[in-house]
């Protein structure tokens, strides 16, 4: 990325997040911020984000995206109530937490590349939302700066248990990247946690999932964001041997917690998609 251009994966999915407070009820997610943040610069691209009914790819795709940010948010709250203080959001992109943020004591670090921590930024100025003084910003080039470095520069205390969120980025990284913030954040101090996405390896899939992901895989790409990492739910919890309490979760087990009951066709579909919450004792 140059200087200030902004991530299009980071957009897209804040593209859905917006959409999912205009178009859906009840909410999943609730966030405030979302259409605020974005303003009179992407309002067309929101207006033009796919939210028609009979295409359920697209559904099922903002279905992902809302039910990862709330899963996270729920995994969050039960790291504050066992008394975390420090949220780490890696690969920060437009999350607005930040600035809906409940608890005035949790000090938020949002860590991310900085062309795009710059280009939000600059939309926080633009469309007037103030930046709260529990928040600090790290940037960083996750495969050639050290996570650990970067963040003992900031005011973060690895003294003091801390929470990661991990949202969209595991597939854009290299394995020797990956591996090395997990072993960052399984150093942490006891009580600290993260919540991640990750996706299944092409041959894992169906006929119609393995097209869905030439599709998609095939966008990013172009936007030069290719993915290239994925793995299997055994070869995930093998990466995650140092950590207690690892929860790994997919479709079936997201709409029985967010989905079910609901008279419109927002749910996940297929298998291709999962999450992954773990804990440091």
């Amino acid at each position: 990325m140059e200087e200030a251009v902004p991530s299009r994966t980071a957009l897209r999915v804040a593209l859905r997040r917006a959409a999912h407070q205009i178009v859906d009820s009840p909410l999943v997610f609730e966030d405030p911020i979302a259409v605020p943040i974005l303003g009179k610069s992407y309002a067309e691209e929101l207006r033009r984000t796919p939210v028609r009914p009979d295409r359920p790819f697209s559904i099922a795709l903002r279905a992902f995206m809302v039910a990862r940010s709330r899963y996270a948010e729920d995994n969050l709250r039960r790291a504050v109530e066992a008394g975390g203080r420090q949220y780490v959001l890696l690969g920060a992109g437009l999350d607005t937490f930040a600035y809906r943020n409940p608890w005035t004591e949790v000090r938020v670090f949002e860590v991310d590349h900085p062309a795009t921590q710059q280009w939000k930024r600059e939309l926080l100025a633009t469309n007037r939302i103030v930046l709260p003084e529990n928040l600090t910003y790290v940037a960083i080039d996750f495969e050639r700066q050290s996570l650990s470095e970067r963040l003992a520069e900031s005011e973060f205390d690895d003294s003091k248990p801390a929470f990661f969120t991990w949202l969209g980025v595991v597939p854009y990284l290299t394995v020797g990247a990956f591996r090395g913030t997990v072993d960052f954040i399984a150093s942490q101090a006891a009580g600290s946690g993260v919540v991640l996405d990750y996706g299944l390896p092409r041959d894992a899939l169906p006929l119609l999932e393995r097209m869905a992901l030439d599709s998609l895989a095939s966008r990013v790409r172009m936007a030069g964001e290719p993915f290239q990492l994925f793995f299997t739910p055994d070869k995930i919890a093998a990466e995650f041997v140092a950590f207690t309490g690892v929860e790994d979760v997919g479709s079936a087990e997201l709409n029985a917690l967010y989905f079910g009951g609901r008279k419109d066709k927002l749910q996940m579909m297929g298998s291709a998609a999962r999450l992954l919450s773990a804990w440091v004792d």
